[in-house]
């Protein structure tokens, strides 16, 4: 059985974001309970509730921990430092991807496992040596190769994961001249994850530019997927005021529009699908907006801080035959 937690569902900057004083970031901020607050996108998943593995490092992951009591420390004879978080999976090297890795700089023992283009930009920066690599292991994850999820230690978690590649950009940080620096070899990836010994899969795409044949195989196979929910429209940064970028130019699908998620996903058979990445701006994130009820009409489920679901073969229809 494979365990998930939701620790973050936004996308960069949070919801409400600290400097925006849009309609949707007002009513978090005041506390309105139809717009929930929600922190930068993190998911913790684990086959057997003691040992977890993170995919990606928000920066308010020490604010996620405090919130999740299955990854509180646990106290034992003789010592006073514990963490039931024994590896973290990164999909890119984004800023909202990576910064929470140095949350854990504690001397505590864990494994990333990220594609080669993810570890090199973490070991570009000088910043991630707090994390030494003799107590946190950086694994590189071959694209379209399953493999099992390990601790520092190289002890497996009973977890299953598959990394592949999905349409994307370099993080905004290493774009040159303005150039927005589109890539689809592993600058940006999506992750399978299963229990080992179980087939239901949970698919997480956070970020994603485009679908395509082979992302739309693997999204019909999977038990639940939790994808790109960026924008609501394309434009809708532009309209809000909020900045000069489509979601396209961001690396992004919008959600309507005859290339976006709504449609890409018309005819496709996961048993849950759940939005999560939600820019502040995104109207869905209101749970009383005409923007949530369509989607919601369209059989997809908006990612909340907190949110818990569980993945096991029981939940998998027959084969046919």
């Amino acid at each position: 059985m494979l365990q998930v937690r939701v620790l973050g569902s936004a996308a960069g900057g949070g919801f409400p974001q600290w400097n925006s004083a849009g309609p949707g970031c007002l009513r978090a901020r005041a506390g309105d309970p139809a717009a929930k607050r929600r922190t930068q996108t993190s998911l913790a998943v684990s086959a057997d509730g003691a040992r977890w593995a993170l995919l990606n490092a928000a920066p308010e992951l020490g604010a996620q921990i405090a919130a999740t009591r299955a990854l509180h420390p646990l106290p034992a004879p003789g010592r006073i430092r514990h963490s039931p978080i024994a590896a973290v999976l990164l999909t890119g090297g984004e800023v909202d991807t990576i910064a929470g890795l140095l949350t854990l700089r504690e001397r505590h023992p864990f494994a990333i496992h990220a594609a080669p283009q993810t570890l090199g930009v973490l070991d570009a920066n000088p910043i991630f040596r707090a994390l030494a690599p003799a107590i946190v292991p950086r694994r590189p994850m071959v694209l379209d190769a399953p493999f099992p999820v390990t601790d520092a230690e190289g002890a497996p978690l009973g977890l299953v994961a598959e990394a592949f590649a999905v349409p994307g950009k370099v993080p905004l940080f290493a774009e040159r001249d303005g150039a927005p620096g589109f890539a689809d070899e592993g600058e940006t990836i999506g992750l399978a994850l299963r229990a080992e010994g179980e087939q239901a899969t949970l698919l997480f795409i956070p970020g994603c530019a485009a679908m395509t044949p082979a992302l739309r195989a693997r999204i019909d196979a999977a038990d639940t997927v939790f994808f790109d929910g960026t924008l609501y429209a394309d434009d809708e940064m532009i309209r809000a005021g909020a900045g000069p970028k489509t979601g396209a130019r961001m690396g992004h699908m919008s959600l309507v529009g005859p290339q976006g998620t709504l449609a890409a996903f018309r005819g496709l058979k996961p048993r849950r699908r759940i939005l999560i990445h939600l820019n502040n701006t995104n109207p869905v994130l209101l749970a009383d907006s005409p923007e949530r009820a369509h989607v919601e009409a369209e059989g997809w489920e908006v990612a909340e801080d907190g949110m818990e679901l569980t993945l096991h073969d029981e939940h998998r229809p027959a084969a046919a035959g």
